[in-house]
């Protein structure tokens, strides 16, 4: 019989990573909808929720790791990641 493979330490690192962003989502999604509730439009929350993701990523990772992490989103925006019409399959 064979031996299931456990999950290596990387495996765990990406599922704990993972299950974080999921949790970040949501706390992200309550956020929007609160401010939506509140009478504030979707681009005014959509422009303070980068501005503030910007500052803390200057803070943590200074400007060239923000500037990184820009180019990066730009990429991933560019191949469709982000589009509400994107089918993941």
């Amino acid at each position: 019989m064979e031996r299931m493979m456990e999950p290596s330490l990387t495996d765990i690192d990406d599922m704990i990573v993972h299950e974080k962003m999921q949790a970040a989502l949501e706390h992200q999604s309550e956020a929007w909808a609160d401010g939506m509730a509140d009478g504030i439009e979707p681009e005014i929350i959509a422009d303070a929720a980068i501005a503030l993701a910007m500052r803390e990523t200057v803070r943590l990772h200074g400007e060239e790791g923000a500037e990184a992490m820009l180019n990066s989103l730009r990429e991933r925006m560019l191949a469709g990641e982000f589009s509400p019409q994107r089918i993941i399959q």
